[in-house]
């Protein structure tokens, strides 16, 4: 068909996905997906209603069919993970999450909205690792590092500012990031700058004052950002 697909080995068989648009490769009520005909009807509901979005409600069914369609989503970003096709991850788990928040916003109530996002912790866990392990092959640990710091601070929010979960740092999500950070932290190649600090101490510990003297300069030397 001229179409690239993903295909996974199971014990009792062969799972086949497309590798873009929706997995199973259909385009429910002529949409890219279900979530895209959902925020279709969304938007012609704001253009009815002069841009007020009352009475716009996701029903119980409308949230179990995001869910299954988001399944075939989360099954897809864990093959391309294994395929290291970060950007593809980046793009499952980023729709995923929007999906999620969509729900948050237009779900006749709290449980279905929930239905959606309790999973949030899952895709921002994954969807840091894309971006960090994406960096890493650039060989930039700083952005890694920062990206990390970042996608703990949002799993940190999602816990502590939802009620149905327990709000602790202990949770396999934190742990693995926080695992993770660590071991970069030990392993990123030095600055410059920290390169050179670590050279005059050595020195001054040798008693090598020329040396020093000469790691001095060069730090002076050195721009704000080196």
């Amino acid at each position: 068909e001229g179409v690239e697909k993903i295909q996974v080995r199971l014990d009792l068989g062969l799972l086949q996905m497309n590798n873009d648009g929706r997995p199973d490769g259909k385009r429910p009520l002529g949409h890219e997906s279900l979530y895209e005909y959902y925020q279709s009807k969304f938007y012609k509901h704001l253009v009815a209603n002069d841009g007020n979005d009352t009475g716009f409600k996701l029903k119980a069914e409308d949230c179990a069919k995001l869910q299954f369609e988001a399944l075939q989503y989360y099954q897809r970003h864990n093959c391309l993970w294994q395929l290291e096709d970060y950007d593809g991850v980046i793009r499952d788990t980023e729709r995923n999450l929007a999906v999620g928040d969509f729900a948050q916003r237009h779900a006749e109530n709290e449980d279905l909205a929930w239905s959606l996002l309790q999973f949030k912790a899952q895709l921002l866990h994954m969807l840091t690792r894309a971006k960090a392990s994406r960096a890493l092959q650039e060989k930039d640990f700083k952005l890694a590092i920062t990206l990390i710091e970042e996608g703990l601070t949002k799993i940190r929010d999602f816990y502590r500012d939802n009620p149905r979960v327990e709000n602790n740092d202990n949770n396999s999500e934190t742990f693995s990031l926080r695992a993770w950070l660590e071991e970069l932290l030990t392993k990123r190649p030095l600055t410059k700058r920290e390169q050179l600090e670590k050279d005059l101490t050595d020195a001054v510990s040798n008693e090598d004052y020329e040396k020093a003297a000469q790691m001095r300069d060069a730090l002076r030397n050195l721009k704000p950002s080196e």
